[in-house]
């Protein structure tokens, strides 16, 4: 039996579990998926020992994305980005970042082309990096925006063909975007947007990275506004997908597994 699992803390508020192991049924593969919760000083040692005992593969989440950079050989883009959230334990322990993929997967399926777009970034933390990240690379024009303009602009300063913003500037900066991405936690513990509603308008693709709950204000609007949007549950399957495809080599069954997300949701 393969092993494969989640390392964070706390990680009991999952929803990765459910998802690749109805990934497995799916396909018949002889695999599990489980959790570990180290303190943060023992993260190298949890590393190292799932690495021993045969781990196939890990996904990394808060706090430790940063800091298994300096456990792994992270690829090109987690570098960049500065997170790793999938580790592939196949020889030499290599770090990748999945949630760039994962957003563009997503904005995809809602029918953006990234190529030539203007897309609009709300927030620098984790998620706005790498979805910032992944635009760029897809030949987006990327505007960052932020509450403190200064991580805006640094972030920019670090993704080709970005510039960075304080919040006040969206609705400017919305006004010609094609692409909108809210990757703050805005939306996930009050009824709130981050984005001022007469700012959205029916050219725009709208992904919200937050998925509790589902249907946020950001959406709401964006939907009243004529936007196409996108759910944040979307953004974690592909991120789940692509992680499973690296590991095991095999084609996702994306359905079963959205299936198995949303049932917790």
């Amino acid at each position: 039996m393969d092993v494969y699992g989640l390392v964070g803390n706390p990680v009991g508020h999952s929803l990765s579990p459910p998802m690749h192991e109805a990934a497995y049924e799916e396909l018949g593969i002889d695999a599990r998926y489980v959790t570990f919760e180290p303190d943060a000083e023992d993260l190298e040692s949890a590393i190292r020992g799932a690495a021993a005992l045969g781990v196939r593969g890990l996904n990394v989440t808060i706090p430790f994305k940063r800091d298994v950079l300096e456990l792994v050989e992270p690829d090109d883009l987690a570098a960049r980005i500065g997170a790793v959230n999938t580790i592939d334990f196949a020889g030499e322990l290599t770090g990748h970042n999945t949630d760039a993929g994962g957003a563009l997967r997503a904005l995809r399926e809602g029918g953006v082309e990234p190529r030539d777009a203007n897309a609009v970034v709300v927030g620098a933390g984790g998620a706005g990096r790498a979805t910032a990240f992944g635009l760029a690379d897809a030949g987006a024009e990327v505007r960052i925006a932020n509450r403190t303009v200064d991580r805006a602009r640094d972030l920019a300063e670090e993704v080709p063909h970005a510039s960075g913003h304080g919040l006040d500037a969206l609705a400017d900066l919305l006004s010609d975007a094609d692409v909108l991405v809210n990757a703050t936690s805005v939306g996930m513990e009050t009824d709130a947007s981050p984005v001022p509603a007469d700012a959205l308008h029916g050219g725009l693709t709208v992904l919200d990275a937050v998925y509790r709950p589902l249907e946020t204000r950001l959406l709401r609007d964006a939907e009243a506004a004529g936007a196409t949007t996108v759910d944040g549950a979307r953004m974690l399957l592909y991120q789940g997908v692509e992680a499973f495809e690296r590991w095991t080599g095999a084609s996702a069954p994306a359905d079963e597994m959205d299936a198995a997300l949303r049932a917790r949701l």
